[in-house]
């Protein structure tokens, strides 16, 4: 499964930490944090993570640097959190280890506690994906799936997604978020026609208008509408416009850069007790798209497309 993959840019030199715990600022918590990170790490066996478990391990759980591909953090973060030389790291950083490490609610808190942060409340965005919500991501690996949260901000991405819709390994702050990249971030592969655009942009506002009023003291969220509404002139001007409505299932046409272009069903499905959002891609049963996916499915995130001169 990816995660939150890529060292190009760590979460760590981006966000602060905020909401410390007076409980756990020492030096003991700090190392007492190693040792669970360390700990958590060594459980999580490769293949559940969907990770090949290919070479010679000295254990059975991730290595720092697949922990790190999952976190979408450096390698060099990871070493200096386990021996204890980081202390700070921010609520986004730990939200992601907890992801890629399957923490259970109550250990998911006790690394927030650890990390010297209050969990995050009922106020903020929640990010946390369920033991259900992983065992179904487990199941559907020949199948594109994204987990989104109520933001739109990409959560986690499976193999397939990442063939289907390319890599986001290499995405870092708002550039993860659905929203800000399809109306600031470079063009993407889902086709639509001029009405489809009208249609599609006015569903993202609409449902960001809808999670802001129920995370309306969520600074992360405003920081992104604010940045937005800046930025863009068309958001801004759907944002004034006070339109209503949400993203749904949708029939959408990816035009891929070796296969060509697949039709597929694109269907949300949303996890209220949680507030995330589940897309899933899928090809009507023997149609051309279906063995286009089955094709992407051995092809990965290989590319048949020659780059740079011959």
């Amino acid at each position: 499964m990816l995660g939150q993959p890529g060292d190009s840019f760590s979460w760590d030199s981006r966000y602060q930490a905020r909401d410390v715990d007076p409980r756990f600022t020492g030096g003991m918590a700090t190392t007492e944090l190693g040792r669970a990170l360390r700990r958590w790490r060594d459980r999580v066996a490769p293949r559940s993570a969907g990770l090949p478990e290919g070479g010679r391990r000295r254990a059975a759980g991730l290595r720092r640097e697949e922990l790190a591909m999952l976190a979408g953090i450096s390698v060099d973060y990871i070493v200096r959190l386990e021996q204890g030389r980081a202390s700070s790291p921010s609520s986004q950083v730990v939200e992601a280890l907890a992801r890629a490490l399957r923490l259970d609610p109550d250990e998911r808190a006790h690394l927030f506690l650890l990390a010297g942060l209050a969990p995050p409340g009922p106020e903020t965005v929640p990010c946390y994906l369920t033991p259900s919500v992983q065992r179904l991501l487990d199941r559907l690996v020949d199948t594109p799936v994204v987990v989104l949260d109520a933001a739109m901000t990409l959560l986690v991405a499976n193999r397939m997604y990442a063939a289907l819709m390319g890599d986001p390994s290499g995405q870092r702050g708002f550039a993860r978020n659905r929203v800000w990249n399809h109306f600031l971030g470079p063009p993407g592969r889902v086709r639509h026609t001029p009405k489809e655009r009208r249609e599609f942009e006015t569903s993202l506002v609409s449902e960001l208008r809808s999670v802001a009023g129920r995370y309306p003291a969520d600074p992360r969220l405003r920081e992104l509408i604010d940045e937005l509404r800046a930025r863009s002139d068309r958001f801004d001007e759907l944002w004034d416009s006070g339109a209503v409505g949400r993203v749904e299932s949708s029939v959408k046409t990816i035009d891929h850069p070796d296969v060509g272009p697949l039709t597929l069903d694109c269907d949300v499905l949303r996890v209220d007790t949680n507030d995330l959002r589940i897309l899933v891609y899928s090809a009507e049963p023997g149609s051309e798209a279906a063995e286009k996916l089955r094709l992407l499915s051995v092809l990965g995130t290989q590319s048949l497309t020659p780059h740079g001169p011959a």
